[in-house]
């Protein structure tokens, strides 16, 4: 009889431990939005998710459940709470020039 195994979902919050690993998913994330327009909030859902969300909403002035719809699969975000949530990060979104 074949042994069952039990396979857990994949989440990457599970693996983005440092500010580091915040910062390189948030960059993946940015490089895809060119095609997919949700990939940064989306992006921000999976991170906010990684830390504790009840402090990320504080510091960014908006209650859990708010910030846990609109950072979800089915969220718009406003450009503001992107700003928002990504300094409360820690992070800065920058441009750099490419030619």
């Amino acid at each position: 009889m074949a042994k069952m195994v039990k396979y857990t979902p994949f989440d990457a919050a599970d693996y983005l431990d440092s500010i580091d690993d915040v910062a390189a998913y948030l960059e993946i994330a940015l490089e895809e939005s060119a095609d997919d327009p949700t990939a940064v909030p989306r992006a921000l859902g999976v991170i906010a998710r990684s830390q504790n969300m009840s402090e990320l909403a504080r510091r960014v002035g908006m209650s859990r459940d708010g910030l846990y719809k609109a950072l979800s699969d089915q969220g718009n975000p406003t450009w503001t709470t992107v700003l928002k949530v990504t300094q409360a990060l820690g992070l800065r979104l920058t441009l750099h020039a490419v030619a």
